[in-house]
């Protein structure tokens, strides 16, 4: 699958080995004098040793690589010990990665470590288990974090659910449902955890624009990705992501929205070519939307 990654240009590295002190996962090591990323797995994309190289020697690159498991990465670092493990989680925490750090919590619980969670950034009270995470420690965003375009950092949004009685139809329907960031498909990751298991939206860039509902009826609880099938560059690259979601992320089902116009239909071809190449099958559906917002069609592929 392609994904985010670093990438060591191996001229400009000194070999100070400062990348390697300050990557909790593991995935770097001096090897002949150089950094060398030792496995694919244990590299989450977030940059965070770009700032610690003096050189200029490390950057972010989207290149087929295997998706990060964070499972294996806390098995890698928890012989090191507590204070390994906690910065570590506390990474993810600054970059909002609140799934991958509920999945490191889950190892430690589950093999019982001597790790002390009140040692976590924004710690309220130790979670019994890995699902409450989210609710008892909140998650702080920093806009910066992360390395590379401030702009394609990953980003999950909790949103309330309107419960009061005096929530009225119309402040429901303006309320935003986009619940991550980034969400124009160049820029997203397949395997970012928010396409887990999820329902995923895929729509043309003009949809949004055009349906006044969009948000309340169509975006709420789903993954998002838009796309111009016209404009945009390098489509091949889309439908490798497609499926990386389908067979990776495994999402549940994928709904592409269009345009009425004929060039909008290349969204419907790349979402049909990567149901083709994945080995998972998962529901499809189309709906077309006319340019005055409604709905022209809907229907199961």
């Amino acid at each position: 699958m392609k994904r985010t990654i670093i990438k060591i240009d191996e001229d400009l590295c000194n070999g100070c080995g400062l990348c390697v002190d300050g990557c909790h996962e593991g995935a770097l090591q001096m090897i002949d004098g150089k950094a060398r990323m030792i496995s694919d797995l244990y590299c989450d994309g977030l940059g965070a040793c770009i700032g610690d190289c003096p050189v200029g020697a490390i950057t972010l690159e989207e290149r087929e690589a295997e998706p990060y498991d964070e499972i294996k990465v806390m098995e890698r670092i928890s012989p090191s010990g507590e204070a390994t493990v906690i910065a570590h989680l506390n990474h993810l925490i600054d970059h909002n990665q609140t799934e991958f750090a509920e999945q490191g919590i889950q190892y430690i619980i589950d093999n019982n470590l001597n790790v002390d969670l009140k040692k976590l950034k924004n710690y309220t009270s130790e979670p019994k288990e890995a699902k409450t995470f989210k609710k008892e420690i909140k998650m702080e965003m920093n806009p910066h974090a992360g390395g590379g375009c401030p702009g394609s950092r990953m980003m999950s949004f909790d949103r309330p659910e309107a419960t009061t009685a005096t929530t009225t139809a119309t402040s429901v329907a303006q309320q935003s449902e986009l619940r991550q960031w980034p969400v124009q498909l160049h820029l997203v990751n397949p395997q970012a955890p928010y396409f887990q298991d999820a329902d995923v939206l895929m729509a043309a860039d003009c949809v949004a624009f055009s349906m006044g509902n969009f948000h309340s009826k169509y975006l709420k609880g789903k993954g998002l990705a838009i796309a111009c099938p016209k404009l945009d560059q390098g489509k091949d690259i889309y439908i490798e992501k497609l499926t990386a979601m389908i067979d990776h992320a495994k999402i549940n089902t994928l709904t592409v929205m269009v345009m009425e116009v004929p060039c909008c239909s290349g969204l419907l071809q790349m979402a049909k070519l990567a149901v083709q190449n994945a080995s998972r099958k998962v529901p499809v559906k189309a709906l077309v939307v006319g340019l005055d917002g409604e709905i022209r069609s809907e229907e199961w592929m």
